[in-house]
């Protein structure tokens, strides 16, 4: 009895010191070589609030993307890195964890007055910031889902701070979007001979039409509206855990955030659908789409995208991508990138 009353014991001590080494265990990102690189992870107060972000790339004075990631409130840091190896030889690119996001939840501050307003501040702030770091006059700006949300409208507001604005995985009207995504997802389910789904899909339809709600993205994801070249990148607990950028308390903040940015942001979307904030951009911008996402209806962005106005646009349509194009078919988003960007 008392032998196994000591193995309980030591096995309790174990679990703790690994949980313990998982909680505080030291993150980074992984190392470029040459005297002109940079690959950095580190926190910055940008708007009176600690922002974590990830800076990369093999010459520090290459063209500056700075990247606004989905959501609401599920960073893309932990896995970005082993999709933009190629870009990072023509680029530095900035990676950063959105206020009340991934390793930017900070469990003691005061995030009350989050909005989507507030994180277009933080953008144009931060902006600032990296344009001032590497003495650039503009940078690139790149949003991706809720990412484009954010973005478009810091492009929208400050043109003067951007050579140009990317939207991928762009953001639209949400309503129309999200029928777009029902009637698609019902459409393979039925393909499918699931009728389960169907049925749990079509009992959604009303408060999707009367944008009360989005489609459930399992379901998006399992008929390949999310991605089809790659593992979904959803909320993959292991994958993020299993990053050298995250450690377990990392992984407890992306959760943490990610409920709160949701409860807190997406009734913004609902109720103001980009296209009633912005119509016309002053700077060059380009729509990157997957064909086949679901996510954000690649066939409603392109109606939003004839609704703009601006002097420079393009659509670009990735024909075996579905929400994530970057990742997807990243050589063919490196060659495009390097030949719109690079003189």
């Amino acid at each position: 009895m008392n032998r196994m009353k000591k193995s309980i014991k030591f096995i309790g001590v174990v679990i703790f010191i690994v949980l313990m080494i998982g909680l505080f265990s030291p993150t980074w990102t992984q190392r470029i070589k040459g005297e002109n690189s940079i690959s950095v992870l580190e926190k910055v107060e940008i708007n009176g609030s600690n922002h974590e972000m990830m800076i990369r790339g093999n010459d520090k004075d290459n063209p500056v993307i700075i990247v606004v990631h989905g959501g609401p409130g599920t960073p893309e840091m932990p896995y970005a890195d082993q999709y933009q190896d190629l870009l990072e030889t023509n680029f530095t690119i900035v990676h950063y964890d959105q206020r009340a996001s991934g390793k930017s939840y900070h469990f003691f501050e005061d995030y009350s007055n989050l909005s989507t307003d507030l994180l277009v501040e933080d953008l144009l702030a931060l902006t600032d910031y990296i344009s001032e770091r590497f003495g650039h006059e503009k940078v690139i700006l790149m949003g991706h889902s809720f990412g484009t949300y954010i973005a478009t409208q810091a492009a929208y507001l400050a043109p003067e701070k951007y050579e140009a604005y990317i939207g991928i995985g762009q953001m639209s009207d949400i309503r129309e979007s999200e029928i777009d995504s029902l009637n698609y997802s019902i459409e393979q389910a039925q393909k499918a001979g699931n009728t389960d789904d169907v049925l749990s899909l079509q009992g959604l339809t009303e408060k999707i039409e009367n944008g009360e709600t989005v489609v459930p993205r399992n379901y998006v994801s399992k008929y390949g509206g999310s991605s089809r070249m790659i593992d979904d990148l959803g909320d993959d607990n292991i994958s993020v855990l299993l990053s050298s950028e995250y450690n377990l308390l990392d992984v407890f903040r992306y959760n943490v955030g990610m409920g709160y940015s949701q409860k807190m942001l997406l009734n913004d979307l609902l109720e103001n659908p980009l296209p009633t904030i912005v119509t016309k951009l002053d700077i060059p911008f380009y729509f990157v789409m997957g064909k086949y996402d679901y996510m954000t209806s690649s066939n409603v962005a392109k109606e939003y995208f004839d609704r703009i106005e601006a002097d420079k646009k393009e659509f670009i349509a990735f024909e075996q991508s579905a929400h994530y194009p970057q990742f997807e078919e990243k050589e063919k988003f490196y060659e495009w990138m390097s030949d719109t960007f690079i003189k």
